[in-house]
This record gives structure tokens, C-alpha cells and sequence, in this order.
């Protein structure tokens, strides 16, 4: 074996800037984040495809630095290593963008046909979308962008389209009049998940609801008065003693004079309020099931509301003229008068400090307000005709698969939550009210009976030759999504070579947050239209959270850009940062200094490697490790092999953390501090090549977390243009761990430190060389330390001596215990003892008071149970801290004598 030649002089500097878009079009130009491998196994993820409207944010950073990490480490371990990259056309949010740019040109898109208003999506897609692939890049992400999807392209649409008429046809999707929350800004449907739930500020009112009969009536309380607009009953509990009388009796509703029946249902609580409910079925999810108990069919529904949530008139007519047109919140205001001046409103009563009572309309109260998480308005239960999925049917696969094993969720802990929420799944309601999205592929005739085919021919046939119109409405954007997996590798097209070779694909890492948004999505679709699961493997982080713990929100200002993180410190060190700190199960709280210390970190590799190449060190030609004689050849070589396993073993178990800090302990412990230090002036030949090879098993171990500085040092260390460390090969020493010469290295490390530490603590002048005397407890530590005596002596700063065993201990020696052995410091003539007493006696002094001061604080309940929690961990970390450096101190005078 020999070594390669230095291609290059490094620069004194490492800067990240001048390196990653130097390299990153140089891996994407030559092909390289796709090498041709037919013949190799496959490794295959899906990148979550980010909205064509998004932009770089922390969570994405974390999320693709994951992916990255995992395809460059089976890229080096030789795989057909795929990973699929695109972004989801999402359609509200799409929409909203192009129409917000039509208003501020006072244009709106119902100036134009549908035709026309896609072609302005799609002109501002060409133009504007998709610029966080280009941050993508920034970041190192090594797709494969030669194959790069959209969910809109003509293929995917194919397979879509496909999806839809095949789960019809085996009737899993089918047209239903349900509730959905119904968006009245974007005038759409939106799903459970697209929500949010907000606490706001209402009012509680109550009213009298007369018996029709004229006999007496029943009180009920509501947020949202307009409702009574549209009831159509009221509930008491079957059991509830105070209305047994009066079920099945007539109500009068003061407003509209609709006659509707006391019904008996369990949704009626006893304990809450009258314990009497009004029902509205057509605005309110839980009065909706109550409606259908009572054999009120979901077509007879009243419905009182128009797309823009404003006031129509319902089906019987009965709705007063005053109200038309209203909006929802007007029409509040409106009822409650109209009530009040029946007579029906019952006031609010409160008593002040001295008694007196003051009445108001309602009650304040504090209630959970759902919004539209794009609109931003509060969302309307609203009862129309919609397109569903049989999601029960299609949660049966996933299930199982999970339950057997067939697909693993990392980490486990989220299995609970998956089952919970799949074996209790609703209906899935997938046509949106939108223009921008795949157009369902269903036809009606002038009867309403719909026919869904794949072309407009077909329908045309299933029909009979009658006039059909295409249905207006839109897929849900996670409808389409939730092919990616098999849509994005050809399917349908039974030939597809891609499809063959990397379906199913091996892993999908997501955030928890979107694990029924897409995921279990993915798992029912991937089961219902290929019979195999989507993955093998699914992997599920956290958040990314502010420094406090807090999750990140624009209102909040909390909200970190890591294309500002990249510029200030590099990409290496936003990845490995992110990687270092993605603990299984637990959010990562951002910490810029963290980031920072990963920039330090790949400096020091850096200076590292300049150090090796001014002596002689470069690139190494062989795979397996060379032929080493010294201790300290074998014991890094060693080090190499424990680091491969390690770092193996936490990849195996996607257990990031510990494959980077197993890395960076590696290079910055071992290597950097240690290897480099103890070869230093001793650059034989054999020392050269251990130390060119260790160098470049560092570079592929460390390029999966840091790409761009590891490619940039494998190409100044050799010239191997044509081998670049991308597609190296990942580390096989073909060596195993000496134990001879690890004990050897690891005592000297041991003595060192200790001598150093010791010298720092007594204040010993850096550059003073100290006389010492090594008495050792067994024969095999003496040799050790013989043999090793050089590089002991020369980082440690001391010299061999002979002292006789009795005046071991007095006062002119401090004793340091390495391993078995005692390595006694001669002090006299190097430091003032008594003084150097003294200032450890009054450091121990103050530590020891802190410490009592901090013991009795967090010994007094009142403290601990009405602090602040950090003001409490901080106490606590103080105490320990000072206890802690007391022990040292008295440790240190205890050896003074």
C-alpha cells in the first residue's frame, strides 16, 4: 500500500460558503446522488413533498437532514440508493396564492373560466413555485433530482384518477350527504386535521323553549344562537327524571314557529346546565348523530346557511325574511333580540361584593372556537353532498401489517396512538370546493345520478348516451399525496422498472404531526391498490421547538430561518446539529450555540487535516487498514473498527444521536486530541499511512452528517477525481480491536489527563516541566508506562525520577493515581505550598457555603412549590455543581498533606 498524493494545499481557513455550491452542482451535474448500480440491492425513501407554495423552514431542515443522512450512509454502503423527490401541488394553499395576487391587481378569479384561472396557477408555478427545492440543495439534500415529481404532472394524474374509479368500483368511495367543516372564506370542505382549535372569548345564553301545547316549557343554553334557526328537535337524557313527562312532546320554536319533538337521547348530559339540549342536525357534528337516532334522515336536514356562511332560507320556509341574507355572527345578534323581546331570553344574573344583582344577556364565558387553519375563520359544520372514502375498510391493512411487525414504527411509543386513532377512523371526506387540484372524475345526469369512469367517454357509456356534466369538485391535496410511494415509481404502468425494483420502498422518515395527515394514508392506499405495504419501516421525530420549549409561531416570533443558520455557520453544522440532537421520542429545543460549537467542530477537522497534509499525510489507497507495529497505530486502528460498529449498530436502530455523537467523539476525543498529539514528531512511514487511512475513514464515516466539508477535504488529501467521497466506499478495516495496545494508549491517556489536571488545579505554570517518581502496583502497568514513557513525558510535562518509598506522601508531592499505579508530582521549588493551601482552603470555603445555602433553599417546601420550575432546576443545578467543585477542593488539599 502507498499513499496518494495531495491533490491540493488546503486553504488556513475553513469557510463553509466558498465549498457547498462548489460541490453540491457538482453532485447533482455528474449524476451522483443516483449512481448507476443495476445490479446493486435497492435502498429507497420518499421525501414528504413539500407544498410548490413553501418556503425552507426549521422543522423541513430537520426532516430532509434525517433523509439525507440515512441515503448517504446506504450510498456509501454501495446500494441502488433512491431517493424520491417532489412537492404536492397543495391546492387551497396554491389557490389562495394566486388568488390573493389577482386582488391586488382588483382582479378575482371568478373574472375567469376555470380553464383560465388553472393556466394563471400553472404561470405562476413556472414562475414562482417551488423555490424551496432550491433551498433543498442549500441544505445538501441528495435527491434525485433528474426524476423530480409533481402531483399534478400528467402521470401522476393518471394514477389518480386510476385510484378514484377503482376504489368506486369496489364501492370504498361513495357519495354521501354528511356534516363537514366547511370553510366559509376559501368556501370549501376541509378535513378534522386541517382545524385548529382556538380559546376565545363568548357568551353563554339561555332560553325558554315553549311547549306547544301551551303547558310550560324547557330551558336550553347555546353558544350560537343563529342555530335555533334551523332547529329541528330537543334531547333529554332517557333516564333523567325531570323530563320523562315530557318526551315526545311538541315544542314551539319562538322564532320561526317550527314544531319539533322533545326526543330521548344519552347525548344529553343530566349534570350539564338544564340538562335539556336544542338539536340542530345540520350544523352541529354531535346533533347530527342525534338527528339520525331520532329518524331525522340526513337529506330532511334543515340547512340554514349558504357557502359564505350567511342566512338562506331553510327547506320548510320558515326562516323570517329579516334574516336572509345575514351573516352568521349579524344573525347571532338578531336572535337573540328577537328572543328577548318574546319574552324567552332568561338573563344572566350576577351578584357585586355588596349584593347587588346585575343582569346581562349572557354569560361570559371562555369557549374552543374551531378554525380553518389556512382561511383562518371559524370553521361552519354545514351539511352537503361529498365524495367519502371508506376509511375503516382501508384501515384494516395497516393495522394488521403493524400489529404483526410486516411495518415497524420508530419509535414504538407512537403505536398506541396509531391504533387508537385508525381503529376509531370516520369516513374520509376527499372532494374540496377548489379549481386548482385533480378534477374528480365523476360525471351526473340531469337526475343527479353520478358516473364515474376515467375519461369522459367512458362515463358517457356507463350513462347510456345521456348528457352528463363533470362534477366542479377537487380532490383533497392528501388524497393525491398518498400515492407517493408507488405513483411517483410508475404505477399504474405494469412494466414500470423502477417500480419493480424500489417498491415497497425500505423507510419513510415524517414528522409526527403528519402521521394521519399522510402516513396511515399512505399505508391504506399502498395496501388497497398494490397489495404491499408503502414501507417497511416508519419513522417518526418531533418538533423543533424555541430555546424555552415552546413550539415556534410566527405570532410568537420565535420562528428560526435555517437559511440564515446556513449562511452564518454552514449546512455541515445546521445537519449535525439536527442530527446530534434527534432523540427518539423527544422534541429538539433549538440552541444556536450548539449549532456554532458543530461549526467549531468541522474547523477542527479541518485544521486537523491541514496539520496531517504538512507532514506528509494524504489520502489513503487501500480499504482495509494498514499493517500497523506500534501501540499507537493499533490502537487508532482499533478505534476505527469500535467507531464503524457503533455508528452501524445506531443507524441499524435509526437512533441518530448516537451515530453522531459516536462520530464526533471519535474525531474530536481520539483523533484530534489524542492520536494527532502522541504521533506528533514521530511521522515514520507506518505512521503516515495509518494516519492517512484513519483520515479518510473519518471522512466517510462524517460525510452523511457533513457532506460538503468531508468531500472537500477527500479532494484536497488525494487526487482521485474519478472516485469522489460521495460514492466511496463506507469502511471495512478488515481489522480487529488489539487489546494489548488499547490498554497501553488508554493509560497514557489516563496519565496525562490526570497529571494534567493536576497541574491546573495547583497552578502549576503551563510550560514547567515537573519531576515526578512512578511507583506502580503490578509489573504489567510498569512496562506499560516504560514503554510509553516518551509521549507521557512529553504532553505531560514531566520527568523520570527515583524517590525511596518512605518519602512517598509528605508534603512536597502531590499524588496522582493512574490505573493501579501512583505518579507522584514533586511540588517543592515549582509552587508556594502554603499559599497554594491557602487559596484551596478559602475556594473550598466559599463552594461549600454556596452549596449549604442552596441545600437549605431547596429544602423549604414554600420554595420549591411556588418557584418558578426553572428558577427551581437552576437552584438545583447550582447546588450540585458547588458540591461537586467542594469535593474537588477537599480532594485537592487532602493530596497537599
Amino acid at each position: 500500500m502507498t499513499d496518494a498524493t495531495p491533490n491540493s494545499e488546503l486553504p488556513k481557513t475553513f469557510d463553509p460558503a466558498a465549498i457547498e455550491a462548489k460541490w453540491y452542482e457538482h453532485w447533482e451535474t455528474n449524476g451522483l446522488f443516483r449512481p448507476e448500480r443495476p445490479g446493486a440491492q435497492p435502498f429507497t425513501i420518499v421525501n414528504p413533498p413539500p407544498n410548490v407554495t413553501g418556503s425552507l423552514h426549521i422543522g423541513h431542515a430537520l426532516d430532509n437532514t434525517l433523509q439525507d443522512v440515512v441515503i448517504r450512509y446506504e450510498r456509501l454502503r454501495g446500494k441502488d440508493a433512491l431517493w424520491v423527490v417532489g412537492m404536492d401541488h397543495a391546492g387551497i394553499a396554491t389557490q389562495m396564492v394566486v388568488e390573493r395576487q389577482l386582488e391586488e391587481r382588483q382582479d378575482k378569479r371568478t373574472n375567469y373560466t376555470r380553464e383560465q384561472f388553472v393556466d394563471k396557477v400553472w404561470q405562476w408555478k413556472a414562475e414562482s413555485g417551488g423555490a424551496i427545492t432550491g433551498q433543498l440543495r442549500r441544505l445538501g439534500c441528495s435527491m434525485d433530482w433528474s426524476r423530480e415529481q409533481f402531483t399534478m404532472d400528467p402521470h401522476f394524474t393518471r394514477a389518480v384518477v386510476k385510484v378514484f374509479v377503482d376504489l368506486y368500483n369496489r364501492g370504498l368511495i361513495y357519495r354521501d350527504k354528511r356534516l363537514v367543516n366547511w370553510d366559509p372564506k376559501l368556501k370549501t370542505a376541509i378535513s378534522d386535521l386541517e382545524v385548529e382549535t382556538h380559546e376565545v372569548k363568548g357568551h353563554f345564553w339561555r332560553f325558554r323553549y315553549p311547549f306547544a301545547d301551551g303547558s310550560g316549557h324547557v330551558e336550553v343554553a347555546t353558544t350560537r344562537p343563529e342555530t335555533m334557526l334551523a332547529d329541528m328537535a330537543v334531547a333529554v337524557h332517557p333516564e333523567d327524571p325531570r323530563y320523562q313527562a315530557a318526551i315526545g312532546k311538541e315544542i314551539l320554536q319562538p322564532i320561526t314557529g317550527r314544531r319539533f319533538k322533545v326526543v330521548a337521547d344519552e347525548h344529553a348530559d343530566p349534570e350539564l346546565g338544564s340538562g335539556v339540549v336544542k338539536i340542530t342536525p345540520g350544523h352541529d357534528f354531535n346533533d347530527f348523530e342525534v338527528g339520525k337516532r331520532a329518524g331525522i334522515k340526513p337529506a330532511d336536514m334543515l340547512n340554514m346557511f349558504d357557502a359564505e356562511a350567511r342566512v338562506v332560507q331553510t327547506a320548510d320556509g320558515l326562516v323570517p325574511d329579516e334574516f336572509l341574507g345575514l351573516d352568521r355572527f349579524v344573525a347571532r345578534q338578531l336572535v337573540v333580540a328577537r328572543m328577548k323581546e318574546a319574552g324567552c331570553l332568561i338573563p344572566h344574573v350576577t351578584n357585586d361584593k355588596d349584593g347587588n344583582e346585575t343582569e346581562a344577556d349572557a354569560e361570559p364565558r371562555t369557549i374552543q372556537q374551531p378554525y380553518g387553519d389556512r382561511g383562518g375563520v371559524p370553521i361552519e359544520p354545514w351539511l352537503t353532498d361529498q365524495w367519502y372514502v371508506n376509511a375503516a375498510e382501508l384501515a384494516k391493512a395497516p393495522l394488521a401489517a403493524v400489529r404483526s411487525g410486516a411495518v415497524e414504527i420508530v419509535p414504538k411509543t407512537w403505536e398506541k396512538t396509531f391504533f387508537n386513532w385508525m381503529e376509531n377512523i370516520q369516513p374520509w371526506c376527499v372532494s374540496r370546493q377548489l379549481w386548482w387540484g385533480h378534477q374528480i372524475p365523476a360525471w351526473f345526469d340531469a337526475d343527479g345520478n353520478a358516473f364515474v369512469a376515467e375519461t369522459e367517454e367512458e362515463a358517457q357509456a356507463l350513462a347510456g348516451g345521456k348528457p352528463l356534466t363533470r362534477d366542479e369538485d377537487v380532490l383533497d391535496t392528501w388524497f393525491s399525496s398518498a400515492l407517493w410511494p408507488f405513483a411517483t415509481l410508475g404505477w399504474p404502468e405494469a412494466d414500470a422498472p423502477l417500480l419493480a425494483k424500489h417498491y415497497p420502498n425500505d423507510l419513510l422518515i415524517s414528522g409526527f404531526d403528519i402521521l394521519f395527515f399522510w402516513d396511515a394514508r399512505m399505508m391504506m392506499m399502498g395496501q388497497a391498490m398494490t397489495g404491499q405495504d408503502p414501507w417497511k419501516r416508519l419513522y417518526l421525530h418531533g418538533l423543533v421547538r424555541a430555546p424555552d420549549g415552546q413550539k415556534m409561531s410566527k405570532s410568537k416570533g420565535n420562528v428560526v430561518d435555517p437559511l440564515g443558520l446556513i449562511d452564518q455557520y454552514g449546512a455541515d453544522a445546521l445537519r449535525f446539529f439536527m442530527a446530534a440532537m434527534e432523540s427518539q421520542g423527544r422534541d429538539i429545543k433549538m440552541d444556536e450555540k450548539r449549532v456554532e460549537g458543530y461549526r467549531n467542530f468541522a474547523t477542527k477537522l479541518w485544521n486537523a487535516a491541514r496539520f496531517c497534509q504538512s507532514n506528509g499525510i494524504g489520502g489513503s489507497t487501500s480499504l482495509a487498514a494498514p499493517v500497523a507495529t506500534s501501540a499507537v497505530n493499533k490502537w487508532i486502528i482499533g478505534e476505527v473498527v469500535e467507531t464503524v460498529a457503533e455508528l452501524d449498530k445506531a443507524m441499524a436502530d435509526l437512533r441518530f444521536d448516537a451515530a453522531a455523537n459516536a462520530v464526533y467523539h471519535f474525531v474530536w476525543d481520539q483523533f484530534c486530541d489524542w492520536y494527532i498529539e502522541l504521533i506528533k514528531g514521530n511521522f515514520d512511514a507506518e505512521t503516515k499511512a495509518v494516519a492517512g487511512w484513519v483520515l479518510d475513514q473519518i471522512l466517510v464515516m462524517l460525510h452523511p452528517f457533513m457532506p460538503f466539508v468531508t468531500e472537500e477535504l477527500w479532494s484536497k488529501l488525494a487526487d482521485r477525481p474519478d472516485y469522489p467521497l460521495i460514492t466511496a466506499q463506507w469502511p471495512e478495516p478488515g481489522a480487529s480491536v488489539d487489546a494489548e495496545a488499547k490498554a497501553q494508549i488508554e493509560l497514557v491517556i489516563e496519565a496525562v489527563r490526570n497529571v494534567r489536571s493536576t497541574r491546573t488545579e495547583m497552578n502549576v505554570p503551563p510550560g514547567t516541566r515537573m519531576e515526578c517518581w512512578v511507583v506502580p502496583s503490578s509489573e504489567i502497568t510498569m512496562q506499560r508506562i516504560k514503554a510509553n514513557w516518551p509521549a507521557i513525558s512529553r504532553l505531560a510535562r514531566i520527568e523520570w525520577s527515583d524517590l525511596p518509598a518512605d518519602q512517598l506522601g509528605q508534603s512536597n508531592t502531590m499524588q496522582v493515581i493512574v490505573a493501579d499505579t501512583t505518579i507522584a508530582l514533586q511540588l517543592e521549588g515549582v509552587i508556594d505550598i502554603a499559599a497554594e493551601k491557602a487559596r484551596l482552603a478559602k475556594a473550598l470555603e466559599v463552594s461549600a457555603k454556596e452549596a449549604k445555602s442552596l441545600e437549605g433553599r431547596l429544602s423549604n417546601p414554600a420554595f420549591v412549590e411556588k418557584a418558578k420550575p426553572e428558577a427551581v432546576e437552576k437552584a438545583r443545578a447550582d447546588h450540585a455543581m458547588h458540591q461537586a467543585e467542594a469535593e474537588r477542593l477537599a480532594a485537592a488539599l487532602a493530596r497537599l498533606g
